[in-house]
């Protein structure tokens, strides 16, 4: 644990707490799903990070492929998604 703000080191990691499976889908970790007590908020933080903004396009696309999402979804999606990043560069 960080005792400064008492996370575990690997807090909000995207990498370390939502990392790509072997199937190709990400996968949170069976130590961060059973014994994290932080985990929702881990993930929340991982989530609102450049990184966290490439995976809400990855599961665009995949949503786009898989039919379950309508072109101007997708368009308005990736542009929220777009919007957000752009924020982050402030």
């Amino acid at each position: 644990m960080n005792s400064q703000d008492k996370y575990p080191d690997c807090f909000g990691d995207l990498e370390k707490v939502f990392p790509m499976g072997s199937k190709g889908l990400r996968e949170t970790p069976e130590q961060c799903f059973y014994h994290c007590p932080v985990k929702t908020k881990c993930l929340r933080q991982a989530m609102v990070t450049k990184k966290g903004i490439q995976v809400e396009e990855e599961i665009i696309e995949r949503s786009t492929k898989a039919g379950t999402i309508s072109f101007f979804e997708r368009w308005s999606r990736k542009k929220q998604a777009h919007r957000r990043g752009l924020k982050m560069k402030k």
